[in-house]
Formats: C-alpha cells, structure tokens, sequence
C-alpha cells in the first residue's frame, strides 16, 4: 500500500495517486515540531493537532510498532538496535501499511494533497516506512549536538523526570545523537526522496527551506506562518561553555574529544558551537 486511501464519493479529496505520505523525524528537542507547524500552514498539506498525545506524533496514533519509549525514550531510543527498523522487519508488511492508514487518516483532512507525519524516530525507520508506503517522502531535521543535549537534559529537569534522560551526561546524549544521525546519514542513500533539514538553516532561511520541501512533494511555496527565532540556540551554546560547573566542564571535554570529528561530519563543532560548516544542507539531497 503506496498511498493514503480516499473515499471514492468524495469529489473534494484528491486520488490516492494524487496524495503523498511525508515523514517528518528528527531527535527529541531538535525543532521537529517546528518544522511540522510551518509545513501544514499551506492549505494543501493536512497534518497532526489537538491528538491529545505527546507533541501530536504519529507514533502514539498507531499499534503497528513500538514508540521511542519502548525503547529508552528521548536520548536513548537509537542505542536500542530493535529501534531501528528496514525493509528487512518483520512489521514490513502491507497489512502493517493498511493498518497504520486506518489509525492515521483520521486525524488528516481528507482534502489535503500531502499528508505528514512527524515522530522523532522516524529518523532511523526511513527504509521501514519506505517499504510500507513507496511514494512517500522524508524531511530528517538535525540540529547542533550540543544545543540537543542541552535542551533534552533542561526538558527532562523541567519535567522532574528522574528516569534515565535526566541523569544522562552530555556526553551519553552526544553519543546519542551521532548514533542516530549516521543511521540516519547510511540509510538516506537507500531512500527516493528525502530531504536533510539543518535546523540552523531553517531558523534563517524559514520560506526558503519550505520553498524545497514543498517542490520535493510537489507543491507550490507557501510562507511559514509564523515567527520563527533564529537566537534560541545561543542559551544553550552559553551553558555548554560555562565553566561554574567542574563536573560540567569534565563531561563538556570528554564529549569534545570523543566525537568532535563525527559533528564535523554533519557540519557542527563541538569545541566552537557556533561555527557551521557546510555539512548537510537544507537544500542538499544525499
């Protein structure tokens, strides 16, 4: 099953043909959601709000597969090999494709010619979802590995969250997300389409990452909707740098150590945050 299925008496809603599935995925606190806001601004893409579930993600919509708290939750889901799902799963069928439209489509208007759905591990489950749905498309957003990390341990604090992601270092968080991405960056290169959003560049150039989406699913440009900050990684960078916290500071330069040359590979510097090299652009196929 390629398509979002129609009800054939409905002269408003286009063909299955006419539809497209876009997948949306990218690590917990990485401007997923973000991205997912500005795309169903145009008129002709319907995606998820007011679910009741987390951060309206498909993945608590569905029983085909396991959520990312099956499997150790924001920070850890990727470590989790069962986490990562191909062409090769047993779950790779097409009733699994059938079943997820079933628990979906509700929640889609059945006019709109693009239909997304955003999940954090989707970016590990690309060739999975792929094999269920071959026309579908995907927008993997990536951020900077430190405002990530930064971000995830300030979520779980402010959640009182005393599991696992609160108590993770920076550096178990980093290792995280270069785990992710270069499942991410390896699987890319056996999907159709696909499209590598840096978070950074969306921030900048909002209109002109959407532009590229949209032309990918074929559609016309559509603006973004709202504002959107392009400072908000700074507070994060500034709590990476500080020195107040010794313990901070040791879990700063083992990361630093550790995998500043897998963050260089996607475009980021740990030892100088700020700086962007070209890496993955937004306007970059792999």
């Amino acid at each position: 099953m390629s398509q979002l299925q129609t009800d054939p008496t409905d002269r408003g809603s286009p063909s299955p043909r006419e539809r497209r599935l876009l997948f949306v995925g990218g690590l917990h606190r990485s401007g997923t959601s973000l991205v997912h806001r500005c795309l169903t601004r145009h008129p002709e893409v319907s995606g998820f709000s007011g679910t009741g579930v987390p951060e309206d993600e498909g993945q608590h919509l569905q029983t085909v597969y396991p959520p990312a708290y099956a499997h150790g939750g924001p920070g850890r889901f990727g470590f989790d090999p069962d986490a990562h799902l191909t062409e090769s799963s047993p779950l790779a069928t097409a009733e699994s494709g059938q079943q997820l439209l079933r628990e979906w489509s509700p929640h889609w208007d059945p006019a709109a010619r693009v239909a997304v759905e955003k999940s954090p591990p989707n970016l590990i489950r690309m060739r999975f979802l792929q094999a269920l749905f071959p026309d579908c498309a995907f927008v993997m957003v990536l951020r900077h590995p430190a405002a990530v990390a930064c971000a995830t341990q300030k979520w779980a604090l402010t959640r009182n969250l005393r599991n696992a992601v609160g108590r993770s270092t920076w550096t178990a968080l980093i290792h995280h997300w270069v785990a992710c991405h270069e499942t991410m960056r390896s699987d890319s290169r056996q999907v159709g389409q696909v499209t590598i959003v840096r978070y950074e560049d969306f921030v900048r150039d909002p209109d002109g990452v959407l532009a590229d989406i949209f032309a990918m699913v074929g559609l016309a440009p559509h603006p973004a909707g709202e504002d959107v900050r392009a400072d908000i990684n700074g507070r994060y960078f500034a709590a990476w740098r500080s020195n107040r916290n010794p313990v901070r500071v040791l879990d700063r330069s083992v990361a630093a150590a550790r995998f500043e040359t897998s963050a260089r590979g996607f475009g980021y510097s740990l030892r100088d945050p700020e700086s962007l090299d070209r890496g993955p652009t937004a306007r970059e196929q792999p």
